[in-house]
C-alpha cells in the first residue's frame, strides 16, 4: 500500500516566487552607493561582500530582496549571492536587534567565565542563541572568538569591545542598551546601531563627530610583547628557590633582571640535542635494511 505525499507529511507546495524589488526611491539610493563601492575594485564581483553589508544596513539583515539587488548590480545569479551570504555568519538571515551582543565562548573566554555570562544573559533576556528580545533591541549570540584573549572574558556589541566582563556587568550592559542609556565600549569607537555599523563595514566613513579619533587600537595587554620586542620594557622575573617549602611561608625570593642574552622562557631557549652534543654526534639516518 502506498501513501500520498500529504499523508507522509511532505508538502510539495508552489515554487518560491522571485524576491520583490526595493521601492524605486530605495533602489535609486542604494544604486548610487553601490556604484561607489564597485568602483573600488578591478573586478566588480569582488564588491559582493561590502554590498551585502550595504543591503544589511538597509533592513538590519540580508533579505531575499537585498540578495536580488546585489545579483542585479553585479551581474551574478541569486544562487551565487546566496552562497556567499549564507557562508559568512556576519550576514544575518533574519530580523535582528539594534544591538548584536556576542559573547565569546571559545576556550579561554569560556574557562574565564564566558559560558557563565552567556547562560546568564539567556536567562536574563529570555532568548536563545541568535534570538532577539521582544522589544527588538538586543540579539544574543555566542561567538567562537573575539580575538581579544588578553581581556577574557569578552563581550562584543556591534563589533565593539567590552572587556573583562562578568555575569553582573553583562546584565547591566544589556539592561542599559534596552533602556537607551549611553554605553561606552572598553576601547574603540562609540557604539552605534547595527544598521549603522553595517554601513561602516560597507566602506562608508563614520561621520559621527570624534568617532574616528576614538577608535584607538589594541589595549595595553596586547602590546606588551611588541614593547618587549622593541626594547621598551624589561619585565622583572621572580625566581622561586628550588629548595623552599612550596606550602609553607614565603621564602626569600630574588627579583632577577634578565640580561639581553638570557631567554625569558624555556620555550625559546636552545636545547641540547644529539646534533649539538659533540660527544654524541648524530649521523644521517640509516636506510631501512642497512
Amino acid at each position: 500500500m502506498t501513501t500520498s505525499s500529504s499523508e507522509r507529511g511532505v508538502s510539495l507546495g508552489m515554487p518560491e516566487l522571485p524576491a520583490p524589488a526595493y521601492p524605486d526611491d530605495v533602489r535609486a539610493r542604494l544604486e548610487t552607493d553601490a556604484r561607489e563601492i564597485i568602483a573600488r575594485y578591478p573586478d566588480s564581483r569582488s564588491a559582493l561582500l561590502p554590498l551585502l553589508h550595504l543591503v544589511q544596513s538597509e533592513e538590519g539583515h540580508v533579505t531575499r530582496t537585498g540578495m536580488r539587488f546585489c545579483a542585479d548590480v553585479l551581474d551574478l545569479t541569486t544562487a551565487e549571492v546566496t552562497a556567499v551570504a549564507t557562508f559568512y555568519s556576519m550576514y544575518r538571515r533574519r530580523p535582528s536587534g539594534d544591538y548584536q551582543v556576542g559573547v565569546c565562548t571559545n576556550t579561554l573566554c569560556a574557562v574565564m567565565g564566558g559560558d557563565a555570562i552567556f547562560e546568564t544573559l539567556q536567562e536574563h533576556l529570555g532568548v536563545g542563541n541568535g534570538e532577539t528580545t521582544d522589544d527588538g533591541k538586543v540579539t544574543l549570540e555566542h561567538i567562537e572568538c573575539n580575538a581579544a584573549c588578553d581581556f577574557a572574558p569578552v563581550v562584543m556589541v556591534n563589533w565593539e569591545f567590552f572587556d573583562n566582563q562578568t555575569p553582573a556587568t553583562a546584565k547591566r550592559l544589556v539592561d542599559d542598551l534596552r533602556a537607551g542609556r549611553t554605553v561606552e565600549p572598553t576601547r574603540g569607537a562609540p557604539l552605534c546601531t547595527f544598521k549603522e555599523t553595517a554601513r561602516i563595514l560597507a566602506g562608508f566613513p563614520d561621520e559621527r563627530p570624534g568617532a574616528v579619533e576614538a577608535s584607538g587600537g589594541a589595549g595595553p595587554a596586547s602590546l606588551v610583547g611588541l614593547r618587549l620586542a622593541r626594547g621598551e620594557a624589561t619585565p622583572a622575573r621572580v625566581v622561586h628557590p628550588r629548595d623552599g617549602d612550596p606550602h609553607g611561608e614565603p621564602q626569600d625570593r630574588a627579583v632577577h633582571e634578565p640580561s639581553p642574552t638570557e631567554h625569558l622562557s624555556s620555550h625559546d631557549a636552545p636545547q641540547d640535542t644529539s646534533a649539538s652534543d659533540p660527544a654524541h654526534p648524530a649521523g644521517p639516518a640509516a636506510e631501512e635494511g642497512e
